[in-house]
């Protein structure tokens, strides 16, 4: 028996200003709130030295605080930390931002309390009772941060021997370990995996850019045996195997075009 792992890594948020390989920001970090409409200002950096904006996660969207920090004037970069709740606290993801400064985020919730010296409980963040904002003033002055871009590839799915744990095999299609595709060609990263009901060794992926994907485990190796990517390109978000009519069918949803439905007819 096999077990499939994803694997993804999120470089920064997806419309934003983007560091070069081997580009570097450090400053100081300053705490800007929640930084959304409707809130208390985002205090003003200073232009004269490197300063970071870090974000509390909630409420508006991610492009909204991205842009209250641009418009407070002065900040070289932004970083947001998860908010609480079941899906938040400790949890980090990637997230969709637009904007014209370096973004990055989202971090887990006790990085964002540590770089202030705040205390965190993780086990009260999920239950609710920590506190719901981070307990210290708009403007506080907290560590110095780092944020540097290199590339060392997209992400992939690793194959392990169910019983033993053992890892087996990678698989990644191969612009995702090349750095000609590390801009400019979408996200070549796998979001989601979903295995066949009636063949097991068999797996099918929403590949997010690099499209709909199919591998079959042959000898405790993946190996790719189908791919779709439609004309114009594909962002492929989720997978879901079902049946009808004693068929075999895959529904992936692409986050720009809808639902595709796939029926594999390989070997």
């Amino acid at each position: 028996m096999y077990l499939v792992e994803v694997r993804v890594v999120h470089l920064g948020a997806t419309d934003t200003t983007k560091l070069t390989p081997g580009q570097t920001i450090t400053g100081a970090a300053k705490f800007a709130g929640r930084a959304c409409p409707g809130d208390a200002a985002v205090p003003a950096g200073n232009p004269n030295t490197v300063d970071i904006a870090v974000v509390e996660r909630g409420v508006c969207t991610f492009t909204e605080k991205v842009a209250s920090v641009v418009a407070a004037g002065g900040y070289d970069a932004v970083l947001i930390f998860n908010r609480t709740g079941t899906d938040g606290c400790d949890g980090s993801l990637g997230m969709s931002a637009a904007g014209n400064i370096p973004t990055f985020g989202v971090a887990p919730r006790s990085q964002g309390f540590a770089i202030f010296n705040s205390p965190y409980n993780n086990a009260a963040c999920l239950a609710g009772t920590g506190p719901a904002q981070l307990p210290v003033a708009l403007g506080t002055v907290g560590d110095t941060l780092t944020f540097s871009s290199s590339f060392d590839g997209w992400g992939y799915v690793h194959l392990y021997d169910r019983a033993t744990m053992t890892e087996l095999d990678t698989y990644a299609v191969p612009q995702a370990h090349d750095p000609a595709f590390a801009t400019g060609f979408g996200d070549l990263s796998v979001h989601e995996v979903a295995t066949s009901a009636i063949q097991p060794d068999l797996a099918y992926y929403s590949y997010y850019g690099a499209g709909f994907r199919v591998t079959r485990i042959v000898g405790g190796k993946l190996q790719e045996v189908g791919h779709f990517i439609d004309q114009g390109g594909n962002n492929f978000w989720g997978v879901q195997v079902f049946q009808s009519n004693g068929q075999e069918y895959v529904a992936a949803s692409d986050r720009d075009l809808g639902l595709y439905i796939f029926r594999y007819t390989g070997p």
